[in-house]
């Protein structure tokens, strides 16, 4: 039972001096992002372009909402050949539209190719800046406090988000 407890022993000791001689930072990266002016105008470009490319779907809406609407108003004149054939021209170009959303607003499209386009050099700009303070300063670990890392506590002593705006701005 000796063995066990200084064995245990001798292991959580070993644990405290490895953790201890450790050097931990946080940084909020996306108070850095936005503390940057290309990032800055980055967002407003790719916000102006995504409510140019809403407004266009919500014109295009517009306009099956009044094929609908004229649709409704006619079908009781039309045969039933004719009302098939309208309903499909409805729900075809709904499907243009669905498509069109899609390739502007999907997972793939062409809003999240151009936010990679404008942003990913300077988030690379940033990374970099950080891996260069984390070597020049000694630090083994910076965590991002602003992101979904899960952090919920830190000392405020540890918060280097100032340096790494000071950083970044040069």
């Amino acid at each position: 039972m000796n063995k066990i407890t200084f064995l245990f022993l001798m292991l959580t000791l070993g644990t405290i001096t490895s953790v201890s001689a450790q050097r931990i930072a946080i940084v909020d990266i996306t108070r850095v992002l936005q503390e940057m002016p290309d990032y800055q105008a980055a967002q407003v470009e790719l916000d102006k372009i995504a409510a140019e490319w809403r407004q266009q779907i919500a014109l295009e809406y517009d306009q099956i909402k009044a094929m609908y609407n004229k649709y409704q108003a006619e079908q009781v004149l039309l045969s039933e050949d004719q009302r098939k054939k309208k309903e499909e021209e409805i729900m075809e170009r709904e499907k243009q539209v669905r498509d069109l959303q899609k390739d502007k607003f999907g997972p793939e499209g062409a809003l999240f190719r151009k936010r990679q386009d404008l942003v990913q050099p300077i988030q690379e700009r940033v990374y970099g800046a950080i891996a260069t303070y984390a070597d020049d300063r000694g630090f083994d670990f910076i965590f991002d406090k602003g992101g979904s890392s899960g952090l919920i506590f830190s000392n405020q002593e540890y918060d280097k988000t100032d340096d790494i705006i000071r950083v970044v701005s040069q």
